[in-house]
């Protein structure tokens, strides 16, 4: 089975079965007051840029309004946002876009043009040879990245210095370990990080904090 085949089954397969609660938010975030997605361009597979969906959490043309990330307390995070985000259901609208066949169910995840210039050359090609995915080593690890970021006084800075740079490497090491059974042990991960479980492991196995350094196993 193709990685593209198991990413239309399984987008396809979600989209059906989650179309229910796709219906129940979408009322509850126009109830709030505003549009039901959130929409922004997204560097995707060899530099194409394409817009990536999300259930909209923060209020309107928060864009605008601030940086490009987004910390725990960030006042732009509605009332339904903070619940969207904390369990991930913010999320579901990417399985469009994996339907598409613009990402897939795993792989780095995509990052706005101005990330992406920052990266060197060698690193572009390497990450953007794939197609950008909903979960991979980085969301695993960063489960609480928005936590983290709150604690700083700058959390652009952090994300840009610190954060991105970790990140990096384990886009970097996905690409290279990249087969399907890896995509299977880290698709189950996600499912546990979301029902409480701890995913933080598998992560960990691929890039200690900061050094860059790949592991084996």
């Amino acid at each position: 089975m193709t990685k593209r085949l198991f990413d239309l089954c399984c987008s396809m397969l979600g989209l059906i079965f989650l179309a229910p609660l796709f219906f129940i938010i979408a009322v509850m975030i126009r109830v709030d007051d505003g549009p039901v997605f959130f929409r922004q361009e997204r560097v995707g597979w060899r530099g194409r840029i394409f817009r990536i969906y999300k259930f909209r959490s923060m209020v309107v043309n928060a864009e605008k309004l601030g940086a490009s990330v987004t910390a725990e307390h960030d006042p732009r995070i509605t009332r339904i946002g903070r619940w969207l985000r904390k369990t991930k259901l913010d999320e579901l609208p990417q399985l469009l876009s994996v339907f598409c066949g613009d990402m897939s169910i795993v792989g780095p995840r995509p990052e706005v043009p101005y990330y992406v210039s920052l990266w060197s050359e060698a690193d572009r090609n390497l990450v953007l040879s794939v197609n950008p995915g909903i979960t991979d080593y980085a969301t695993l690890y960063y489960h609480d990245e928005q936590a983290l970021l709150a604690k700083a006084d700058n959390p652009e800075k952090i994300y840009v210095e610190e954060v991105m740079p970790h990140k990096l490497e384990m886009y970097k090491n996905y690409v290279k370990d990249s087969n399907f059974w890896l995509d299977i042990k880290i698709i189950l991960a996600t499912l546990g990080e979301i029902i409480g479980l701890s995913s933080e492991r598998l992560a960990k196995r691929k890039c200690t904090p900061h050094d860059g350094t790949r592991h084996k196993g």
